[in-house]
C-alpha cells in the first residue's frame, strides 16, 4: 500500500478516476491529495466509516473530493 498522499489518494480512487487523475500533472495530483486528507480529518460522517472500514471511508472522501468539481 503506498504511503504518501498521491499514492494513498490514488488508490483510494475507482481505476476509471485513478487513470483520469494519474494523468493530471504532479502538482495538481498533490492539490487533490491534500483536499482528499482534509475530508479524511474534517468530515465527521467519514469516522463512523472509517472505524468499520476504513478503505471505505477513504474511497468515500475521494469520490466526495472529485464531485465537488475538484477534480
Amino acid at each position: 500500500m503506498p504511503t504518501d498522499p498521491v499514492g494513498r489518494f490514488l488508490a483510494a480512487l475507482d481505476p476509471d478516476h485513478r487513470e483520469a487523475v494519474g494523468a493530471k500533472p504532479r502538482k495538481e495530483q498533490e492539490r487533490l491529495a491534500a483536499t482528499w486528507e482534509q475530508e479524511l480529518e474534517t468530515d465527521t460522517e467519514l469516522d463512523t466509516l472509517d472505524e468499520l472500514s476504513p478503505s471505505a471511508a477513504e474511497a468515500e472522501a475521494a469520490r466526495r473530493v472529485l464531485d465537488r468539481g475538484t477534480g
